[in-house]
């Protein structure tokens, strides 16, 4: 189950990439605000510390998007 948790998270990452490469920042800053909500809720139900490892490489990486983003649409 919790494999499944993370594919579809990967899967998200990956379409936020996608956007972000294809210059559709709006949709993209959608997308990663669903992530990090679902995100939020894994964090919320997670107790093992696998997870929460995982949980936190996920962090750093939609904080990184999210700065990419920024970064795009400021200039």
């Amino acid at each position: 189950m919790e494999d499944l948790k993370f594919s579809s998270l990967k899967k998200d990452v990956q379409e936020i990439i996608d956007l972000i490469g294809n210059k559709e920042y709006q949709d993209a800053t959608v997308k990663l605000h669903e992530a990090s909500e679902f995100l939020d809720e894994l964090i919320d139900f997670s107790e093992a510390d696998e997870d929460l490892i995982e949980i936190s490489k996920y962090q750093v990486l939609l904080n990184q998007l999210h700065q990419k983003i920024k970064e795009a649409t400021t200039v």
